[in-house]
């Protein structure tokens, strides 16, 4: 790996500007003292700065550090992932329980920090009464006024009818805050 630190003997420089492990500025050190010095701490001596004059090098545990960053890049890129766009389809003619379970499903994902797109679906005589459609889109909106907002509604686009609705962000504040709470109550 390119990216990776000069680690212990792979330090090309005679001498280093060496900081402890709790970060505190030690000064500038032969690189054989500053190896000693972390080797004595059962540590790595990491060199954090190549460009400096001299390097910089800090005394850590390196596996600990490469550990580290790989889980803050995972809880990045998990993050990423979770705000992405869930699609929900409907017909005009449909059931009264299964559009409610179609909210509900659409509630979990506004829940989850996820926009959604609400798509009615018309097929062969069903495109004669596109106002079905709308008037099915505004009940799916109503519904959930509560955790959502109307982001963005296109007239017919072909056999489709679509809205995209976006989370609350009070909501989501809300709903991370809980989780936390009920986590650390459950641990007591």
């Amino acid at each position: 790996m390119p990216d990776r630190p000069a680690v212990n003997t792979e330090i090309r420089a005679k001498e280093v500007r060496l900081i402890g492990p709790e970060g505190k500025q030690v000064g500038i050190v032969p690189l054989k003292v500053a190896i000693e010095a972390a080797q004595a701490l059962d540590l790595d001596l990491v060199e954090v700065s190549p460009t400096a004059d001299p390097p910089v090098a800090k005394v850590m545990d390196y596996g600990k550090h490469v550990y580290e960053q790989e889980r803050a890049e995972r809880e990045a890129r998990k993050q990423q992932r979770s705000t992405g766009q869930k699609a929900i389809r409907l017909r005009p003619k449909i059931d009264d329980h299964d559009i409610e379970v179609k909210q509900r499903q659409a509630r979990k994902f506004l829940q989850d920090g996820h926009s959604v797109r609400v798509q009615v679906m018309f097929r062969r005589r069903e495109m004669r009464r596109p106002e079905m459609g709308v008037q099915l889109l505004d009940r799916f909106a109503e519904e959930l006024s509560d955790v959502s907002n109307v982001e963005s509604r296109s007239p017919m686009e072909g056999r489709f009818a679509t809205m995209v609705l976006s989370p609350k962000k009070s909501d989501q504040r809300s709903k991370k805050g809980s989780k936390s709470k009920s986590g650390a109550e459950a641990t007591e």
